[in-house]
């Protein structure tokens, strides 16, 4: 696996690199030696933010973490790769699509852990509401999404927070 590193609005020092090496090295287990794996590192008002994409036949496998320290960040991504593979890994074995970017050994590895399970069921009344109404009753109950009537439509919605203490809405398109 080759490993390209770039920095925004920081200097790479030889100690980052060789940590972002050495944690991305652990990856080259999954990899064919031909597949690249962009890594982008950035501050941002003292948050450091580690951005990882690996182009795949078909698909991207991409993870971005930020905190207070660098290091810390970096393990955070390769933790959220590594997961990520496995589950496309599954993916790819239950739809017997092509893995050209990933090792044989791993393909015929037998993982299960991952699957996806149901674990609590919960049923509610859908009142109607506005949106605006939504994102209240979201902050009161204190969840980070919220599921709702829309009184103009009709139809289900879901508000969600954002970044910078902002919303989104999730409209149905027919």
């Amino acid at each position: 696996m080759r490993i390209t590193i770039t920095g925004k609005n920081l200097d790479l020092t030889d100690g980052i690199k060789a940590a972002v090496e050495e944690k991305l090295s652990r990856l080259e287990k999954y990899f064919t030696k031909d597949t690249i794996a962009n890594v982008t590192l950035s501050v941002e008002k003292e948050r450091k933010k580690v951005e990882v994409t690996i182009p795949m036949k078909g698909n991207i496998l991409r993870a971005e973490q930020v905190s207070d320290d660098m290091y810390v960040t970096i393990d955070l991504v390769e933790e959220i790769l590594e997961r990520q593979l496995v589950k496309y890994k599954n993916k790819m074995v239950t739809q017997y699509q092509s893995g050209e970017s990933l090792k044989q050994e791993f393909i015929e590895q037998d993982t299960d852990d991952d699957e996806v399970k149901i674990i609590r069921t919960k049923r509610f009344g859908i009142k109607p509401m506005f949106p605006e109404d939504a994102c209240v009753q979201m902050e009161l109950l204190g969840h980070d999404f919220f599921v709702f009537r829309n009184a103009d439509t009709d139809e289900v919605n879901v508000v969600y927070k954002r970044k910078g203490h902002t919303y989104g809405l999730i409209e149905p398109q027919c």
